[in-house]
């Protein structure tokens, strides 16, 4: 089954809270994609860095990452994330903070991939997700 990763892991690698091998540990053989989301959220880090230095490296792990195979947001994710939507605030639940993880998710349930993540309390609420820890 395949992965897709949760941005603050992509973080952690970077700034070396996490190794590679520690992620690989977690997905093994499985392949692992890439989201528009993380890329945009990967990049509003970059331009926010006002040190040249942590904005290079910031750039260069953006680059690796650029490697993995993106998973495409189309037609099919914007209805699984409208219905997530709707089923979170039918349920009381609010969704406005955390629209990116919700896109991340959609993807997910779209595909049937697994989702990597450290952050449990943005994620657990979606009984569809196929979530994992790290």
């Amino acid at each position: 089954m395949a992965f897709l990763i949760d941005t603050c892991i992509w973080i952690d690698v970077e700034r070396g809270a996490l190794s590679p091998a520690e992620v690989a540990a977690v997905t093994g053989q499985q392949p692992v994609y890439l989201s528009p989301v993380t890329i945009a959220e990967l990049t509003f880090g970059v331009e926010l860095a006002t040190d040249p230095s942590i904005r290079e490296r910031r750039r260069a792990a953006l680059r690796r990452l650029r490697r993995k195979p993106l998973l495409v947001i189309d037609g099919e994710t914007g209805e699984v994330f409208g219905q997530m939507v709707a089923n979170l605030k039918s349920s009381g639940r609010n969704h406005r903070h955390r629209v990116q993880d919700l896109w991340l998710a959609s993807q997910c349930v779209q595909h049937g991939f697994r989702l990597l993540t450290r952050n449990k309390s943005d994620f657990d609420d979606i009984p569809a997700l196929d979530l994992v820890l790290i």
